[in-house]
């Protein structure tokens, strides 16, 4: 059974940082392009970063570029993203997906392989 499993989230005070993880069992991450996607309240889904399997490909979004880095360590089965000078902006449930196709998942309206259920992220004084 193929299952990505998020952790890392939490609350943050704006500024803080915080390094979310997507594991995944039952599938060979090498195989896998990965994509982060967050979900606020009342607010559109956003593809904020992706990163093919090869870890050649990466993309941001406009609104977390400079500050969320992108990693993936494949021996580990786990893609990570570095979130930094968190804003309260930044709040929201984070998720990620992963495709065997799609080289960098980031479209909010596409279906890919599987996903993850997420983890929250608050940042908040």
């Amino acid at each position: 059974q193929v299952q990505l499993v998020e952790s890392g989230g939490g609350l943050v005070q704006p500024g803080g940082s915080l390094r979310l993880s997507c594991a995944a069992s039952g599938l060979i991450l090498d195989y896998h392009n990965i994509g982060w996607f967050r979900q606020a309240p009342g607010k559109e889904r956003e593809g904020v970063s992706c990163i093919s399997n090869d870890a050649l490909i990466t993309y941001y979004s406009d609104s977390v570029k400079g500050r969320f880095t992108i990693s993936r360590d494949n021996a580990k089965n786990t893609v990570y993203l570095q979130m930094n000078s968190l804003r309260p902006e930044d709040t929201a449930v984070y998720f990620c997906v992963s495709d065997r196709v799609v080289r960098c998942p980031r479209r909010t309206h596409s279906q890919y392989d599987y996903r993850g259920k997420g983890t929250q992220v608050t940042v908040s004084s």
